[in-house]
């Protein structure tokens, strides 16, 4: 399990002021314009259980991004705490955390982040590469998760000779290659053009009813994550604004700024077939 407890980052240098405000009530815009420092997050408390594809959405500045990063501790909360399966990422010290980050979690990004030098075969097995897999090891999980991904045949190519849509199944491979029980994707489908982008919630959807391993998805989307998600946080101002299944969502909105949301979305249910099934 993932359990955010009571977390708030700012950032800044100093934050005594910005604390200070944020306990007093103040918001987001009333602390940037009193002390120049940015609430990222503001008292975010969540659990997300094992094997959840658990999607966290919200505009530009909602505080998505520093969410996710703050669970590979990419930065550090300025208060609360991050833990996993009970253990408090803060009490890591580098070489544990470099294990852990290994072990235990792997990242989907929206840049596709590839290594342009290397093949598509040769990118899906770097992780397996940075934890001293033998080479002919990791080669031979490379080629099973590329065919996995729809992209067998591929192997020999090189990043620069493939789609957005192909490049991005590169990065989903070499995510799953590693055989983590955590995956973090931040926006991973947000630049791909929309009938690409539906395969591939579509693929990952399909991979996830048999892997079920726990993932943490980032969108800006409600509709994909009505689409995807077991269950929605829903953030405004870096503070959760609602937290439930897609039908909570969509029938019961806590705020009008969700029922914004619910308004403007007439998503596919791609889960249901699941739950029927």
């Amino acid at each position: 399990m993932i359990k955010l407890d009571n977390v708030t980052k700012i950032f800044g240098a100093e934050t005594e002021d910005a604390r200070a405000l944020l306990a007093d009530g103040a918001s987001k815009d009333e602390i940037r314009e009193k002390t120049g420092m940015i609430v990222g997050l503001r008292k975010v408390a969540l659990e997300i259980a094992k094997g959840e594809l658990f999607m966290v959405m919200g505009l530009s500045g909602s505080g998505k991004s520093t969410l996710v990063r703050l669970l590979n501790r990419l930065i550090e909360p300025t208060l609360g705490s991050v833990s996993i399966d009970g253990e408090n990422l803060a009490g890591l010290d580098s070489a544990a955390l470099r294990l852990f980050r290994q072990n235990r979690m792997s990242m989907v990004f929206q840049s596709f982040a590839l290594l342009p030098h290397r093949s598509v075969a040769a990118n899906v097995a770097y992780g397996l590469e940075l934890k001293g897999i033998p080479k002919e090891e990791r080669l031979a999980s490379a080629e099973r998760w590329i065919a996995r991904v729809g992209l067998e045949g591929f192997e020999t190519v090189r990043p620069d000779q493939l789609s957005g849509g192909m490049r991005q199944r590169v990065g989903l491979a070499r995510a799953l290659a590693t055989e983590t029980d955590i995956l973090l994707m931040d926006e991973p489908f947000s630049a791909l053009d929309p009938l690409i982008r539906r395969e591939m919630q579509e693929l990952l959807f399909e991979l996830q009813q048999d892997l079920r391993k726990t993932i943490v998805f980032i969108t800006h989307d409600l509709g994909e994550a009505l689409a995807l998600g077991d269950r929605i946080a829903v953030l405004k101002d870096g503070a959760v604004a609602q937290v439930g299944a897609p039908d909570d969502i969509t029938e019961r909105p806590a705020t009008d700024y969700v029922r914004k949301f619910v308004d403007a979305v007439n998503a596919p249910r791609l889960h249901a077939a699941s739950k029927t099934a």
